[in-house]
Parts: C-alpha cells; sequence; structure tokens
C-alpha cells in the first residue's frame, strides 16, 4: 500500500479544502485517504471532462455546493436543465447512503442559496440581456458566423456608432446603422477609415435578420445584466449558485457559448486586480467548452488565452467543462491547474486517439491510465489538482462523494417562483426600449431638409410645493431598482466615454 500513501500524503493539505471523493487503489476505495483540492488554488482554473453519462454534471454539483458552503459564489451553465436540483435539498436513499459509507461521508440533505438565469428571458429566471455595443463586434461575428473581412467591417462599424453617439442597444440599432453606411448618404462616413462595401453590408444586414427570426432579438437589449450579480454571497454567509438556465436555447450553441464567453469578458472588463487570494470571488464553469473553439479565429482563440491567463489575477476561477482535454486549445489546457477526469470511451480509431492524447496531458502516475480511464464507473474520475504551493498532486483514481442537494431538476413553476422572489426581479424582468440609433436615425433632417429652431418657451417660475413633490418624485425614481440598472448603461453624447477591451466589449466608464 506504499503507493497508495504517497498519493494519500499529496492531497494532506493544511488550509481549507473541497472534499471531492475517496482515493481508489488496486479495486478499493480507501475513505481514510481524502482526494482533495485547496480553496487557494481555484482561481488557477480547471477541467472537468469524460463520455456522455460518466457523472460530470453529479461533479459540478457536487463541487458547486461544497464552493457555496464556503462562502464562495458559483456560476453554473445549465445546458441540459438538470442542475437546478443545487437549490433543494437531495433525497436520501440506499444508493446515496452506500456511497457516503464507501468515501467516508456525512451525507445529510441540503439545498444552497440559488439564482435563476435565462438568456433574454426565454425559459425559466431572471432574464439575462447584453446591450449590442457592450457584446461587441468580435464576439457577435462569432455568432454571425462572419468571416475575417465581413469582421472587421463590423467593427469599424461599432467603432463610427461609438464615435457618434449611437447607442446600440438592440438589433435593430445595429441593423439602422449598418443600412445608414449603405446608404448614398452615409457612404461616405466611413470613407476615410476604409468604408463599407456593398456586399459586406448585405451580409451582415442579412446575418442579422436571420438571426432575428431564430428569436435572438430577445437576448440584446436592456436592462443590461450586470454581472457583479455573480459575485453575491447570501444572508448567511454561503456563496450564491448563479444557475442560467439554458434548454430553451440549446439548439443554438454557439450563442450560448459565446454569451458566456460575455459574461466572462465583462467580469474580466471591470474586476480590479487582487493576485492571489485565500479563496475565489467567484467560480465560473463553461459548461460544453468545446462549442466556443469550434471554428474560432486565432485572433478569437488568442482572446480566450488571454482572458483565462489574466482573469486569475482578478480572483476569478474558471473550469471548462468538456468531453475529453483534445476539445481545448493547447495554449487554454496549458492554464487548467486542476483536472477531474471522468471514464472515456475506447469504440473506434477515433476514441482510441483522444485517449491516447488525454493521458499525456497527465503528470507521470502510478496507474495504467489508459486501462484506468476506460474502466472507470460512474461517478469515479482521476484527479490531479495543484498543491497549496503550487505544485501538481499525484494523479489519484478517486470515487467522488454524492451531492447533499436534489440530484436532478426541480419544476419549472418552482423556479419560476424563486425567480419572482429574487430581490433581482424587479431590476431585469421588464424589457426597456429607449432612445438610441434606431430612433435617432430615423429622425434625423434630410439632406434637403434644414433643422427648425423652436421658440423659446416661457416658463412659470416653480412654486416651493411643486419643488418638494419634484425631489420627491425624484427620489423615488432614483430608489427604484430599474433606475439602477438603466443608469448602468445609460449615456449621452456629450461627456460619453467608451473603452472596449477583449474580444471589442465595452462598458461605458463609470
Amino acid at each position: 500500500m506504499s503507493g497508495a500513501s504517497e498519493i494519500a500524503a499529496g492531497y494532506a493539505f493544511t488550509g481549507p479544502a473541497l472534499d471531492l471523493g475517496a482515493l481508489l487503489w488496486e479495486g478499493q476505495c480507501l475513505p481514510d485517504a481524502p482526494v482533495r483540492v485547496p480553496l487557494t488554488v481555484l482561481n488557477r482554473h480547471g477541467l472537468v471532462a469524460g463520455a456522455t453519462g460518466t457523472g460530470k454534471t453529479k461533479t459540478l454539483q457536487l463541487v458547486a455546493e461544497q464552493l457555496s458552503a464556503q462562502g464562495v459564489p458559483v456560476f453554473l451553465a445549465d445546458v441540459k436543465g438538470d442542475l437546478s436540483g443545487v437549490s433543494a435539498p437531495g433525497a436520501d436513499g440506499e444508493k446515496v447512503r452506500e456511497r457516503a459509507g464507501e468515501v467516508g461521508q456525512k451525507w445529510t440533505a441540503t439545498g444552497f442559496p440559488t439564482e435563476f438565469y435565462a438568456l433574454g428571458g426565454l425559459g425559466h429566471g431572471i432574464p439575462v440581456r447584453a446591450t449590442v455595443t457592450s457584446f461587441g463586434p468580435v464576439l457577435l461575428s462569432k455568432v454571425l458566423g462572419l468571416n475575417p473581412t465581413q469582421e472587421q467591417s463590423l467593427g469599424l462599424i461599432f467603432h463610427y456608432a461609438d464615435q457618434k453617439g449611437l447607442e446600440l442597444y438592440d438589433l435593430k440599432d445595429l441593423r439602422a446603422v449598418v443600412a445608414f453606411l449603405a446608404s448614398d448618404e452615409g457612404r461616405t462616413e466611413l470613407k476615410d477609415i476604409g468604408g463599407l462595401s456593398t456586399a459586406t453590408a448585405g451580409v451582415i444586414l442579412r446575418s442579422l435578420t436571420a438571426f432575428d427570426v431564430q428569436g435572438a432579438a430577445a437576448f440584446f437589449g436592456e436592462p443590461e445584466f450586470d454581472t457583479g450579480e455573480l459575485l453575491r454571497t447570501a444572508a448567511d454567509g454561503r456563496g450564491i449558485v448563479s444557475v442560467l438556465e439554458l434548454p430553451a436555447v440549446r439548439d443554438r450553441p454557439q450563442l450560448f457559448s459565446t454569451f458566456l464567453m460575455w459574461l466572462l469578458a465583462d467580469l474580466f472588463h471591470d474586476l480590479p486586480e487582487v493576485g492571489d487570494l485565500d479563496r475565489p470571488k467567484l467560480v465560473f464553469f463553461f459548461d460544453e467548452a468545446h462549442l466556443l473553439f469550434h471554428d474560432a479565429s486565432k485572433a478569437f482563440l488568442d482572446s480566450i488565452t488571454q482572458t483565462v491567463r489574466l482573469i486569475r489575477s482578478k480572483g476569478v476561477g474558471v473550469f471548462f467543462v468538456t468531453q475529453t482535454p483534445k476539445d481545448v486549445p493547447g495554449d487554454v489546457l496549458a492554464q487548467l491547474g486542476n483536472r477531474i477526469q471522468h471514464a472515456l470511451r475506447a469504440f473506434t480509431p477515433d476514441d482510441q486517439k483522444a485517449l491516447k492524447a488525454t493521458v499525456k496531458t497527465f503528470p507521470d502516475s502510478a496507474y495504467d491510465l489508459e486501462e484506468l480511464l476506460t474502466g472507470l464507473g460512474t461517478g469515479e474520475a482521476v484527479v490531479t489538482v495543484l498543491s497549496e504551493r503550487g505544485a501538481p498532486t499525484p494523479v489519484a483514481a478517486t470515487r467522488l462523494r454524492a451531492p447533499e442537494s436534489l440530484m436532478g431538476p426541480v419544476d419549472g413553476a418552482a423556479v419560476d417562483a424563486a425567480a419572482r422572489a429574487s430581490s433581482l426581479h424587479e431590476r431585469y424582468a421588464q424589457a426597456v426600449d429607449r432612445e438610441s440609433a434606431f430612433e435617432k436615425l430615423a429622425t434625423r433632417p434630410k439632406p434637403t431638409e434644414k433643422p427648425t429652431e423652436k421658440a423659446p418657451e416661457a416658463r412659470s417660475k416653480p412654486t416651493a410645493a411643486s419643488e418638494r413633490a419634484g425631489a420627491s418624485m425624484l427620489e423615488q425614481v432614483v430608489g427604484s431598482g430599474m433606475f439602477r440598472s438603466l443608469a448602468r448603461s445609460v449615456g449621452t453624447q456629450v461627456g460619453r466615454e467608451i473603452t472596449r477591451s477583449l474580444f471589442g466589449t465595452a462598458r461605458r466608464r463609470r
């Protein structure tokens, strides 16, 4: 058992840690040899991988609830719709008690503080929207499937709108600006910086129209979601688990994967540098990660790599969830210090190739990893993480703990009720359509028209009573949740300053 002792010693951390499960060695589960991951290294990112049906979702749930219990907020992308159970206590049963006994777990049915979100309000949960201008040209080009030339042209369009105070809140705003710049009147506007060809404008407009027909208009607009909401803790000190419900848009995988990247880029843009903390500010689980990297340009991949590399120092840990490590580009994979690898299949030559590639990504171990990875059962995984001093731990075959929350979805009515009861519902539930590029371009004077000057209106001096009433009304409006959300994205042409960071995402400087 010397090999087991050496592996167990690699997981004997002194500081706070998450308990993943118990060591498997020579066919036996050793409850006295826990496999753990220190809280201090969770901002060094990670990978959860494995074939369909091997237990990845339950692993996410297990890690999320332990993070919440230790005061760390969590973001979960719920693609299949079965992570909502984290909000409800788990169901006791023979299988749960058996697993708990095998791994030395004191299992207690527990629900965790949860906020439910839905992209654009499609499905259950609080609507999550982004303005087109903050989403930026690079991410939008990825969603629309534009080629590099068309992406560059879209960047020029955004630049023009930024400079001219034409707010791009929703898709009709962007369509209006593209149509204007392609018109006889607007064609000269971009002449000095490259111009916009009629053909490219046509491609962009057709792509936007098709995108709109698919129902994407609901995702863009106001009130825009403040990603700072993801960093909250509950009154009892536990981290809030933010579950983004995605089943309603699972047929648009490129959209939701790119939207997840917007959330990350927005956090990166807003959060201050904090260096290494005793625990992360947020751990972000990026499910179906292969969709983000599929057909991505080199510039897009470089931006992802840079975001993942730099967001660590802002206290955010990112875990990519996919089937095999080869789904993640090497430059990104190299930054994922914590690994939980579930079973892989080797039924086809491609499967066997993926298996061999996966084995090469692990440190040398005391196991025959090719044999081990094809023989793991559901709820078992190969684990290696970073120790408290930043060195990789020994590779450990692990039988994972059972989640203490419900291992399955709660019904949609319960999710809707939780969303309506949330303090965020008033702020984000109702979509708002303010004056923006569409309205400004629709009401602009025609070239042959001269704007008429309005005569100054006579104004009566307000009475003291009316001033008091106005002040009281102003206080009510400014104090409302809707106003605070709109004030976050409101801007005027005078004093308006937009900064764009990675992916061309933007925030007006606040």
